[in-house]
C-alpha cells in the first residue's frame, strides 16, 4: 500500500487558495493570488523535493488539476518534467476532459476510488492544493503525511485547508524548521483521536 502525502502552501489564517499567482483562482472573489511568491526560499524547494521523493503519482481535486494543466505543460525544468510525466488521479465528474495526462478519474465514489488507488502498487501519491479533496482525506484517515508550508501572511478570506467536515483528531509533528524568509516548514503524521483534559485538574 502506498502513502498519500499532502503538500500545502498555507497562510497563518489557514488559507490555501491561489498561492502561486494572481490568475490562479479567482473563485469566491479572491483577489490575493500569488501571496506565497514574495516569501519563497530555497529551503521550501528542498522540503518539497524531500517530500515528493524520487518519483510519485498525483492525487488532485478537479480545480487544482485544471490550474496545473494550464500551467505546467508550458514550463521547463526538473519540476515541470516530473509533474507533467506523473500519473494523475483526479476527483472529477468530467472524466472525458482530462487532457493533461496520463490521467484517470477516481470515479463516482471518490472515497472508494482513492482507497483503490492507494491499495494498488506504485509510487507515493502527492496531493497539492485541492481544498475540497484534502479535508476528505484527513476525515477518512487516508492521508499518511501532511507537509505544511506556513507563510507569514494573513489573507482574511479564501479557501481553507481544514473545514468543519474534519473529524476531531490529532497530528504528530515529525519535523519542523524555519526558512530565512519566515516560512515555517512542518511535517505531520496522523496521531489518532483528539484528546481532551483540564488545566484545572492538572493543578490539583
Amino acid at each position: 500500500m502506498r502513502h498519500i502525502k499532502i503538500i500545502e502552501h498555507i497562510s497563518l489564517d489557514g488559507v490555501i487558495q491561489a498561492p502561486g499567482g494572481p490568475g490562479e483562482d479567482y473563485e469566491g472573489g479572491f483577489e490575493h493570488g500569488g501571496w506565497a511568491f514574495p516569501h519563497f526560499d530555497p529551503a521550501i524547494g528542498e522540503a518539497i523535493d524531500a517530500a515528493q521523493g524520487g518519483g510519485f503519482d498525483l492525487l488532485l481535486g478537479r480545480r487544482t488539476y485544471d490550474i496545473f494543466a494550464n500551467y505546467w505543460p508550458n514550463q521547463t525544468g526538473p519540476m515541470a518534467d516530473t509533474l507533467n510525466g506523473a500519473r494523475k488521479f483526479v476527483a472529477t465528474h468530467r472524466p472525458d476532459s482530462l487532457d493533461w495526462g496520463p490521467a484517470k478519474a477516481l470515479g463516482a465514489d471518490i472515497i472508494e476510488g482513492i482507497a483503490r488507488v492507494k491499495a494498488a502498487s506504485g509510487p507515493d501519491l502527492i496531493v497539492w492544493g485541492s481544498s475540497t479533496l484534502t479535508p476528505l482525506l484527513i476525515e477518512q484517515g487516508l492521508a499518511d503525511e501532511v507537509l505544511l508550508l506556513v507563510f507569514p501572511v494573513l489573507l482574511g478570506t479564501g479557501k481553507r485547508l481544514f473545514s468543519d467536515r474534519v473529524a476531531p483528531s490529532e497530528l504528530g509533528l515529525v519535523d519542523t524548521k524555519t526558512a530565512a524568509s519566515g516560512v515555517i516548514i512542518s511535517t505531520y503524521k496522523p496521531a489518532g483521536a483528539l484528546r481532551t483534559g483540564s488545566f484545572a485538574d492538572a493543578a490539583d
